[in-house]
């Protein structure tokens, strides 16, 4: 198959992690990617001796001129955008008491308001196209909030429920929308896009504060292998029919699999109390 026939991949966040590790997978295939990271000299390698494959462009979500360009230098290249990842993004650990306004504003505008202003950006060519799947990376705190990490979690959950709307929208269109939930994974997260405010009060240290030093503590031990995590992620973007959700790794699918059993037993346990709340039937 040559070049001009392969899917186009537009991955955000490519510099390290699962990011890169999936732009790498995508160029051994011999397919073509746009491949963004704020630094764009990050992404040399990525793109040498593949340059009429591989298209590596700086790119800062938050910068709405930033997508723009990104996204008319992809179609002036390519001429279609198959795959959009979204994959940019961070984590900050605080307590819910101790957050950071700034901190936590500028995490959400990463990790949920550049999320949705990429997307905005690549639906036109997809609409144009009527063909298209959207990967929106979240992880286990997209249904699970662990102390400690409760701003991380509401913007991961945020994105979970904007892309419950998004696939009813555009399913119809011929564009999956799936969303990825990574467990813990063997990348440089923790050290390279991991902030936290670390708690200074006593009453937390046996929950937040537990969490946020054991956080560090196993970076680099993760079970989670990102090279295996984007072949994963390759096998439903292929998919015409598009998953709504893809955990990754044993602990993450253990973790949400036992948090959705007991949400659905509390909510069954309150079944009358819950249908008392309607007017009586006339």
């Amino acid at each position: 198959m040559s070049s001009s026939h392969t899917p186009v991949w537009f991955i955000t966040g490519c510099s390290t992690g699962l990011g890169r590790a999936l732009a790498d997978l995508i160029v051994k295939r011999g397919w073509r990617v746009v491949a963004t990271a704020r630094d764009a000299s990050s992404l040399a390698e990525l793109a040498r001796g593949a340059e009429d494959r591989v298209l590596a462009l700086a790119l800062d979500v938050t910068r709405s001129a930033d997508i723009d360009a990104a996204v008319a230098a992809a179609r002036a290249k390519f001429g279609r955008i198959d795959v959009l990842v979204n994959n940019a993004g961070y984590g900050y650990q605080a307590t819910a008491e101790e957050g950071v306004e700034a901190e936590i504003r500028e995490q959400f505008d990463t990790n949920v308001f550049g999320l949705f202003t990429m997307t905005r950006a690549v639906l036109p060519v997809m609409r144009a196209q009527r063909s298209g799947n959207i990967i929106n990376i979240t992880s286990v705190a997209g249904f699970i909030g662990y102390p400690g990490s409760g701003y991380y979690a509401a913007s991961k959950h945020a994105v979970e429920g904007w892309s419950d709307a998004l696939r009813a929208e555009v399913a119809p269109l011929g564009i999956g929308v799936t969303c990825v939930e990574p467990g813990p994974f063997r990348t440089d997260w923790a050290g390279r896009s991991l902030r936290q405010t670390v708690t200074q009060i006593d009453d937390y240290a046996e929950t937040a504060g537990k969490r946020h030093a054991g956080t560090r503590a196993t970076s680099g031990t993760q079970a989670g292998d990102p090279v295996r995590a984007g072949e994963a992620m390759i096998s439903i973007a292929n998919n015409a029919d598009a998953p709504r959700h893809l955990v990754l790794g044993a602990w993450g699918y253990d973790a949400v699999v036992e948090r959705l059993h007991r949400v659905v037993k509390d909510i069954e346990g309150l079944r009358e109390l819950s249908l008392s709340a309607d007017f009586d039937p006339e």
